[in-house]
């Protein structure tokens, strides 16, 4: 099967999230149209890529601004598929925020965001969206030892941040802003998310499976740790500041529940002596390797997850020289909280490096797919055009295994001779390879005024 038969087979479940057969046909040829487009991710160039420069145009934006859909039902066919396709026994997923920047002031939903590859001396601030999005996991070193795991995303959603009043609001503007920040903030829609996600797991037959959400910082907090997430049958595992005070469980029957004895994660790290370092065999970076950590359980943590018993899992700082004789430097330490008391530390700890995956992922929808490029001003639109775009790439993601395994093989492109040997495709492979079986195979979408060509992908540059 070809990367090409795949995506049209996959995209024709989509039927039960569209209203009318119509509007389904018209996003798929869209979908292809930004996916394979060359130059920005834009909806007219969409348009030139199947040829219909000389067609209204109107109809294109309403599937977006008028056709009632759902932009979190185009995940519910990849998850199940990647949950058949590869039969998993615990189902991780990690969580994220990111920012997708604008350039107008008008755009819906848009506010100021603090720019994260701004230099860490000056807070630079960017215009822009902010989504959440959630990736599954795929541990793909249990078949094959050289691949590593691939992160598909499942979920991606508006995350807006509530707009503060202005100084001469009324003082009922300003208490009205106090109450919707508590109910509408990042962690807030972190916890919706993955009750979501668990309860689309129970209704779709499976329940039996753990669901492990691993996040990093902004998530650890007296919000997310304190739902009661075992009773969820989910185990959350974040990462936690170095500076934290937990403690122990108060000896005896007295009135005193917190321990007096506080200490951090640092000082575990450091000199503490209530847990040994132990070793342990971790999948990263195309290899296992060995990571050194500490465990400590049953601990509290007063100001975060209260009277909820956490489990503080310590990773040491890994080592590593930039040259062969020369210095040796570490990385830093991480500092992680579960709620899971039972799982072994070794799973924990495999998930929390497989993690990385949702950041690979954040780079190819914005550097090669170009999510947020799309020039749109509907209040629905800004959301549903970002969504199908990285639903089409998590479809690809699943071709891509699917069709040719996690390896790169000779079906895709050589690479050029100034780089190392690839052991897997990255996004650009799968979108060169599909687009040269579009060239090869012509197909003419339902919308299309003729297949697409060579000549009309790089001629809808210009559009």
């Amino acid at each position: 099967m070809k990367l090409l038969t795949y995506l049209l087979e996959q995209t024709a479940r989509w039927a039960l999230v569209f209203p009318q057969e119509r509007s389904l046909q018209r996003a798929i040829a869209l979908a292809f149209g930004i996916l394979c487009g060359v130059g920005r991710r834009t909806l007219t160039r969409a348009i030139a890529f199947h040829g219909n420069t000389q067609k209204d145009w109107s109809a294109d934006y309403k599937v977006f601004s008028r056709s009632p859909w759902e932009p979190r039902a185009l995940f519910h066919p990849i998850l199940e598929q990647a949950l058949q396709e590869h039969q998993l026994q615990r189902i991780v997923i990690s969580t994220d925020d990111t920012r997708v920047w604008r350039n107008g002031k008008h755009v819906p939903q848009t506010q100021w965001h603090r720019d994260p590859m701004g230099p860490p001396f000056q807070v630079n601030l960017r215009w822009g969206h902010r989504f959440l999005q959630s990736s599954l996991s795929l541990p793909l070193y249990l078949q094959d030892q050289t691949s590593s795991s691939r992160s598909v995303p499942i979920r991606f959603e508006m995350a807006p941040v509530v707009k503060k009043p202005g100084k001469n609001a009324a003082p009922a503007d300003h208490q009205e802003y106090r109450r919707l920040k508590k109910e509408k903030n990042l962690s807030v829609q972190f916890v919706a998310l993955t009750k979501e996600v668990r309860q689309h797991l129970n209704q779709t037959g499976h329940q039996a499976k753990r669901l492990v959400q691993v996040g990093d910082g902004s998530f650890c907090n007296r919000t997310v740790l304190a739902e009661d997430w075992e009773a969820q049958h989910v185990t959350l595992v974040v990462r936690c500041r170095k500076d934290i005070v937990l403690c122990r469980r108060a000896p005896g029957k007295g009135r005193r529940f917190y321990g007096q004895t506080k200490f951090t994660p640092e000082q575990v790290r450091r000199r503490d002596s209530r847990a040994r370092w132990q070793k342990a065999q971790i999948f990263h970076g195309g290899c296992y390797r060995e990571v050194r950590y500490k465990e400590l359980t049953r601990v509290y943590w007063q100001g975060g997850a209260r009277k909820r018993e956490v489990r503080l899992l310590v990773v040491a700082p890994v080592g590593y020289r930039t040259s062969k004789n020369g210095r040796k430097y570490y990385r830093q330490p991480a500092y992680l909280l579960t709620t899971d008391l039972t799982t072994s530390a070794v799973e924990l700890l495999q998930a929390y490096f497989d993690r990385w995956g949702i950041e690979v992922n954040h780079r190819d929808e914005k550097e090669i797919l170009g999510v947020g490029q799309a020039q749109v001003w509907n209040k629905h639109s800004v959301s549903k055009v970002p969504a199908l775009l990285v639903a089409m790439y998590g479809w690809l993601l699943l071709a891509g295994l699917k069709c040719y395994g996690p390896t790169r093989t000779e079906v895709y492109e050589p690479l050029p001779k100034w780089r190392r040997g690839a052991k897997r495709p990255s996004c650009l492979d799968l979108v060169t390879l599909l687009r040269k079986q579009l060239a090869e195979e012509p197909v003419k979408f339902a919308t299309a005024k003729a297949p697409a060509t060579y000549p009309t992908m790089v001629g809808s540059a210009a559009a």
